[in-house]
């Protein structure tokens, strides 16, 4: 195995990736395998960007793995639905390249690779109830398990999360699934996994296709940061870059391939283009929007800039990853009964147990006459049975770090802790109670649809899963902002991630994918990995083309 190799100040290859996540490793495995000779630049000093610290599942309509299942779909199907949330505003051409080639991706990586994927059982897409949509699951697929003892010294260069407070964060040797509570395997089966240093979610996918690089022999370079695309008759021919203050230059005799993720961390770029707040970004520091300003000064045409994965997230006092601020995903903890989210007025303001993405939206709401987005930030509001029985924030019950946690014994007092107004307050939480001990919410139909009690607790029955009146206090507060999984404009690209200029045509050599890329389905967030699934897909068809490229043509 290569791996890292020394870069001399001018070096030369087929092709340069710029980004070491799923959508990067993905183009790197494909453009080798297509007969291409290939560098990865990371500018991290870890390998996998923001999907080593995911849930790893991918969203792919119509894969092999529902089929096998006996789980109906076509593309016509997923189409629809995806359009179905796009509000007229998603490039069709994308969609449906993304829907069609998905599929393969899938099967040449499983083919080629030690990853393996198995049908996240019962996810249900986001709006199963829209046309097209699947309320029994079936498009979201899990990475199987991976044991990090096949990486030898690369098992410690994986990206993690940890944070300046606790370096040892833990690897915790389950899938995404299992650690929803469905099918948790036992105490003897975690610590055969754990003993084997056995990794799921983002860990395992990213794991499989580190090792498949370094079984290709693939330059894998960290702490190498991409300053600078070089441009030769309009054609890119190379990269900038810079390492430990010494700047090189690669030539890529094929294409350049930017996979650097969003640019959430840039205060300057989310000033600039979302069209929202977002106070909270819930993925590594790294992603401050390099690739998009390499793009942007080639004269590449952009697209999908006001959006993102949205996500809120809880902002954790005193805890910082790599000297930013730490937030953690708010997913389960607004679903799970025995509580609800309020706004600064003590308000409701939406169905708490819908996805992230959509209830993320609901923090932009603007309110013209007090000029401020009256839901940011909101407020978790629970009782105490719920403290002493579900994890917030990744700490288990009563484990909660001091700060995270307001508490108080009734709901005035609770209400003056976080500066909510007493009176809206209580009266929410009656009309809340009242409703929720007939099993209905006519204000928001929280637990209505099949995705709200997925991420509940599933001990329950039914919508009890997500509704239950809250008990008397103690009560607790836990502060949510505005916040994304990462962002999903950048650079247009075409059918073959090619990267096109203002004029809609295609710049040589330049090609664009995952979180670096206009996102390919819009503002729409179709289920469970819908970010990696297109991300990965475009690497692959990134991968693809640019092999067989030559810097200069256009065809």
């Amino acid at each position: 195995m290569r791996g890292e190799a020394n870069m001399s100040w001018v070096d030369e290859t087929d092709v340069v990736v710029l980004g070491s996540g799923g959508a990067g490793l993905a183009a790197a495995i494909v453009a080798h395998d297509e007969g291409a000779r290939v560098v990865v630049l990371e500018k991290g000093q870890l390998i996998g960007g923001t999907t080593a610290t995911s849930g790893g599942i991918l969203w792919v309509p119509n894969n092999p793995h529902m089929a096998a299942l006996g789980i109906e779909d076509t593309e016509a199907d997923a189409l629809a639905y995806l359009e179905s949330l796009s509000l007229g505003v998603m490039d069709m051409t994308l969609a449906r390249t993304f829907i069609r080639e998905a599929p393969n991706m899938i099967r040449y990586l499983e083919s080629n690779t030690a990853l393996g994927f198995h049908v996240a059982a019962g996810y249900p897409d986001y709006h199963p109830e829209n046309p097209g949509g699947k309320p029994q699951g079936g498009r979201s697929l899990d990475p199987d398990l991976f044991s990090f003892k096949r990486l030898g010294p690369w098992a410690e260069r994986v990206n993690r999360l940890v944070t300046d407070l606790h370096p040892q964060a833990p690897v915790v040797p389950i899938t995404l699934v299992e650690s929803m509570g469905k099918g948790l395997p036992d105490s003897e089966t975690l610590a055969a996994r754990i003993a084997d240093d056995t990794r799921g979610m983002g860990q395992a996918l990213i794991g499989a296709l580190l090792e498949a690089c370094l079984q290709r022999d693939i330059p894998l370079h960290t702490g190498v940061r991409a300053r600078e695309l070089v441009q030769d008759n309009g054609s890119i021919v190379g990269v900038t870059a810079e390492r430990n203050g010494s700047i090189c230059q690669i030539r890529a005799r094929r294409g350049v391939i930017i996979a650097t993720g969003g640019f959430e961390w840039n205060s300057e770029l989310v000033a600039s283009f979302l069209r929202g707040p977002l106070h909270g970004p819930a993925s590594p520091p790294e992603n401050e929007g390099d690739g998009l300003l390499m793009a942007m000064a080639v004269g590449a045409s952009l697209g999908n800039m006001s959006e993102a994965w949205w996500m809120p997230t809880i902002p954790i006092p005193g805890e910082h990853v790599r000297g930013r601020p730490l937030y953690r995903l708010c997913l389960a903890e607004r679903t799970l009964p025995g509580s609800i989210m309020v706004n600064g007025k003590g308000r409701r303001f939406a169905n708490e147990a819908a996805n992230y993405n959509d209830i993320g939206r609901a923090f932009h709401t603007f309110d013209p006459t007090r000029f401020a987005f009256e839901n940011n930030p909101a407020w978790l509001i629970f009782d105490d049975v719920y403290q002493r029985r579900y994890p917030v924030a990744g700490y288990a019950p009563g484990k909660a770090p001091p700060g995270l946690l307001h508490t108080a014994s009734d709901i005035a007092a609770l209400a003056s802790m976080i500066d909510v107004d007493a009176n809206a307050l209580k009266a929410t939480l009656e009309r809340f109670n009242q409703y929720a001990a007939e099993g209905r919410d006519p204000d928001f139909d929280r637990g209505v649809s099949a995705y709200d009690t997925y991420n509940g607790d599933r001990t329950q029955p039914g919508v009890s899963a997500t509704l239950r009146p809250l008990s008397d206090g103690p009560y607790h507060a836990v502060r949510i902002v505005s916040g994304a999984l990462g962002t999903k404009g950048g650079p247009r690209t075409d059918d073959r991630a090619r990267v096109l200029d203002t004029r809609g045509q295609p710049i040589p050599g330049l090609y664009a994918a995952g979180n670096a890329m206009a996102g390919s389905t819009g503002m729409v967030y179709g289920g469970a990995g819908g970010t990696l699934g297109p991300a990965l897909t475009f690497g692959y068809l990134a991968g693809k083309d640019a092999a067989h490229a030559r810097t200069g043509r256009n065809d």
